[in-house]
């Protein structure tokens, strides 16, 4: 079963704590419901031998490193989100880097192919084909798709149902965008299928 697998990456994109409760200031709306969802995901990526690959912010203090946008979140008053170190920056309860066997890219931008070492990665680790889960539809899962399809990944998923936005006409939309240059997009269960 890990031989028909082993071209394939699982991205995890930015399920950390600031995305995902409640309490934060800068939560995806839609993120907290799909954790359960994302968690199976992992779950069959590693039972079926697909490298699983988190994808995660971890700013600098000071915000130097943060789009403009969410500079102002970043002061001495306050720290901003997913600085890294943080609360914030971790994971959600249930998700777990399994250091032996998953690999971590840091990204400060919204695609992770962005100023990071991930293609290159990709490259030498033989992997074609990409699945992504997590937060947010319209920004980084979008970006990082996009980017995908322009480096010429041939296979890119995105699961539907593990992956979210603010609202469900936001996700619903940026899915049909995706969809509609050539990214599968099949519902967590649809998948589960397919990796039977």
């Amino acid at each position: 079963m890990a031989e028909r697998w082993r071209n394939t990456a699982l991205l995890v994109i930015d399920m950390q704590k600031d995305f995902i409760e409640e309490s934060s200031m800068i939560r995806v709306k839609g993120g907290k419901s799909i954790v359960p969802n994302v968690i199976r995901v992992v779950e069959l990526a590693r039972q079926h031998g697909i490298l699983v690959i988190w994808v995660v912010r971890e700013h600098d203090p000071r915000g130097r490193d943060v789009e403009i946008f969410r500079r102002h979140h970043y002061n001495s008053d306050q720290v901003g989100p997913t600085v890294k170190g943080t609360v914030g920056a971790e994971l959600v309860d249930g998700l777990i880097i399994k250091e032996e066997e998953d690999y971590k890219i840091v990204k400060t931008r919204f695609s992770a192919f962005f100023s990071t070492n991930l293609h290159s990665f990709l490259q030498t680790s033989g992997v074609t084909n990409l699945v992504i889960a997590g937060v947010q539809t319209p920004n980084c899962i979008r970006h990082t798709v996009f980017d995908a399809v322009e480096l010429d990944y041939p296979n890119v998923t995105v699961i539907t149902d593990a992956t979210a936005a603010a609202t469900p006409e936001i996700h619903t939309a940026n899915i049909l965008d995706m969809k509609n240059i050539g990214v599968k997009t099949p519902t967590l269960h649809e998948w589960s299928e397919e990796l039977a």
